[in-house]
C-alpha cells in the first residue's frame, strides 16, 4: 500500500497492460451501444477556478445533466434494449441504491414494459420519489445493495422477470463505456488521465475497456471512498472481497461485492485505485459547485476527489504534476438537500478552511473582549461559552484559516498572550460533536439574562457588540455560529445588576442590533 501525507491512498496499481483480445470486443459492443434513445452526448467542461487552484487543466464530464441526473440510463438502456421480445413482455427487475433504478424506470417507460425496482431502505428519497415518477414500482429491502441485490433476486424467480444488473453485465458495462468513447471524441489532444468513481464497477470496467484499446497511453484511475472500498481491496488482493459493511454517504457507490466481469475489466485495464475520505468528497462538491454552480451527490464527487488527491500526491513526493490534462466523470447529481448543511461543514474542514480551538481565560470581566481582541479580522465561524467556574473559562471558538498551518500560528499567538491555547483543528470528537455540547446548568449565574441578536454579517459587527456591553455586566454565556447568511444570530447571557437594567436598555437601543428577550423561554430554564 502506498499513501501521500495527507492521507491519499492508492490500494491499487497496475502493471504495465498487454492488450487482451476481449478489447476488441468491447470495442465494438461500446460503438454499437444504443444509448441515445434516452440518454445525451453530456458536455466535458473545463473547470476554470479548479483548474487554476491545482495547476492542470481540470475537465468535468458532465453526466449529471442527464435527464434522470446520472449516467446509469446508459447502461440500463442500452441492456433492455438488447431483450428478446419475450423477455421484454414479461417485464424487468433491478437492485440498485437509487441511480441504476432511475434508469431502468425510464428505459422501461420508453420500451413500455414493467419494471420493479428493489431499493435498500437507506436509499435518499430524492431516489426514491425520482423511482416511482418514472414509473417504476418500489420496493424497499436490506441497508445496503447487496441486501437489496438478495431480494430481488428472489423476486426474479418469483414474478418471471428479467433481471437488469446494474454493473455486472456486458452490455451495462458497454453502455456505460460510452462515456470513455464521448471523452476522446470531445478532447483529441493528450489526456494524462481520466477519473472515474467506482461502485460495483460497471462505469470503470466500460470506460477503461474503450480507452485502453483506442488511445492506450491514457491512465485510467478509479476512486473509492475509504469506507466502500471493495474494488481497491479486491485488486490489492487478486480475487474479490467482500466488504463486511459499507458507509453511506457515497451512497450511490456503496457496494459490498463488486462484479465478476468489472473485476476482470479493471484487472485488466484500470491503472490505480485512489481511496478518499469524506471530507475530501464534500470539498470536491463545494469545487464543482464553485465552477459550473451545480450540486453533485457524494458519489458524483469521487473522480474530481481523486483528482485533486492524486495532484496533492504527486507534490508530496516532489514529483508536482503541472499543466496536465485530467478528466473527471461527474456521474450523478441526486442529492438530498438536508445533506447539504453537513457537505458545506465538512467541505471547510476537507480543505482545511476552518481552525477549530478550545481556550482558557481567566473568569473576569474584560477578558472575553480582550481574547476577542486578538482574533482580529480573521473571519469567526463559531463561539460556545458557558460560565461554569469562578476563576477560569473554557471557550470553543471556530475561525476561517488560510491554510493547514496557520492553526499552529493562532495557537502561538494565543498562548503568548497568557491564554491558554488547544488545537482541535484535526480533533474529529470536538469538530463533530464537542462544539455542539458546550453549555448546560451553571450555578454561578445569578441576576442573568437572556438575549437572542441578529446583527449584520460583517467585519466589526461582533466587537461593536462587546464594546456595548458595560464594564461590569459580566457575558455568562455566548453562541454564535456563521451560517453564510447575510446576517449573524448570537445567543448571549448577560449578569446585569437589577439597578442598572434601564442602562442596559438604553445600550441597546443604541446599538440599533434586532433583539429578543428570551429570559423565560422554557427552553433557557430547561437546559441552560
Amino acid at each position: 500500500m502506498m499513501c501521500c501525507a495527507a492521507r491519499k491512498q492508492t490500494l491499487f496499481s497496475r502493471a504495465p497492460m498487454i492488450l487482451n483480445p476481449m478489447t476488441t470486443d468491447y470495442l465494438k459492443k461500446v460503438l454499437t451501444a444504443r444509448v441515445y434513445d434516452v440518454a445525451v452526448e453530456s458536455p466535458l467542461e473545463l473547470a476554470p477556478t479548479l483548474s487554476q487552484r491545482v495547476g492542470n487543466q481540470i475537465y468535468f464530464k458532465r453526466e449529471d445533466i442527464q435527464s434522470v441526473f446520472s449516467f446509469k440510463l446508459r447502461g440500463a438502456y442500452n441492456k433492455m434494449a438488447h431483450l428478446p421480445p419475450a423477455q421484454m413482455k414479461r417485464g424487468v427487475i433491478c437492485a440498485s441504491a437509487g441511480n441504476h433504478a432511475q434508469g431502468v424506470a425510464l428505459s422501461a417507460t420508453k420500451l413500455g414494459c414493467r419494471a420493479v425496482i428493489v431499493m435498500p431502505t437507506t436509499t435518499p428519497s430524492v431516489k426514491v420519489e425520482a423511482v416511482k415518477a418514472r414509473g417504476g414500482e418500489v420496493v424497499l429491502f436490506g441497508d445496503s445493495y447487496s441486501d437489496a441485490y438478495q431480494h430481488a433476486l428472489t423476486l426474479e424467480k418469483k414474478l418471471k422477470l428479467t433481471f437488469v444488473h446494474p454493473f455486472d453485465d456486458p452490455d451495462v458495462i458497454a453502455g456505460q463505456g460510452t462515456i470513455g468513447m464521448e471523452i476522446l471524441r470531445q478532447h483529441a489532444g493528450p489526456i494524462h488521465a481520466i477519473f472515474v468513481p467506482i461502485g460495483g464497477g460497471g462505469l470503470i470496467a466500460g470506460v477503461a475497456a474503450y480507452v485502453k484499446a483506442v488511445r492506450p497511453e491514457i491512465k485510467v484511475i478509479g476512486v473509492q471512498t475509504s469506507d466502500s472500498d471493495a474494488m481497491a481491496r479486491s485488486l490489492q488482493a487478486g480475487r474479490r472481497i467482500t466488504l463486511p459493511d459499507v458507509g453511506l454517504f457515497a451512497d450511490g457507490t456503496a457496494v459490498k461485492l463488486v462484479g465478476e466481469e468489472t473485476f476482470r475489466l479493471a484487472k485488466q485495464y484500470v491503472d490505480e485505485v485512489i481511496v478518499v475520505d469524506t471530507n475530501e468528497v464534500c470539498t470536491a462538491i463545494k469545487d464543482v459547485f464553485q465552477d459550473t454552480r451545480s450540486i453533485l451527490e457524494p458519489s458524483g464527487a469521487l473522480a474530481v476527489a481523486g483528482a485533486k488527491a492524486y495532484i496533492e500526491r504527486a507534490r508530496a513526493s516532489k514529483k508536482p504534476l503541472k499543466n496536465e490534462t485530467l478528466v473527471t466523470v461527474a456521474s450523478g447529481a441526486n442529492m438530498n438537500f438536508d445533506r447539504l448543511r453537513f457537505v458545506a461543514e465538512m467541505a471547510d474542514v476537507g480543505t482545511a478552511r476552518e481552525g477549530v480551538f478550545a481556550v482558557t481565560i481567566p473568569e473576569e470581566r474584560g477578558s472575553f473582549k480582550r481574547f476577542c481582541e486578538l482574533i482580529g479580522p480573521r473571519n469567526v465561524t463559531e463561539f460556545n461559552y458557558r460560565i461554569s467556574d469562578d476563576k477560569l473559562a473554557h471557550i470553543f471558538v471556530g475561525m476561517q484559516i488560510a491554510d493547514r498551518d496557520e492553526a499552529g500560528k493562532i495557537t502561538k499567538l494565543f498562548e503568548k498572550h497568557g491564554f491558554k491555547t488547544l488545537d482541535l483543528t484535526h480533533d474529529e470528537l470536538a469538530k463533530g460533536h464537542i462544539r455542539h455540547l458546550v453549555g448546560g446548568k451553571s450555578e454561578l449565574t445569578q441576576d442573568e439574562i437572556l438575549y437572542r441578536f441578529e446583527f449584520p454579517e460583517r467585519p466589526g459587527a461582533l466587537m461593536r457588540f462587546l464594546d456595548s456591553v458595560a464594564p461590569n455586566w459580566n457575558i455568562s454565556l455566548f453562541h454564535y455560529r456563521n451560517q453564510g447568511g447575510d446576517v449573524g444570530r448570537i445567543l448571549v447571557g448577560l449578569q446585569v445588576p437589577k439597578k442598572e437594567m434601564k442602562a442596559f436598555r438604553t445600550s441597546l437601543a443604541g446599538l440599533g442590533y434586532r433583539h429578543w428577550d428570551e429570559s423565560v423561554n422554557p427552553v433557557y430554564k430547561l437546559f441552560l
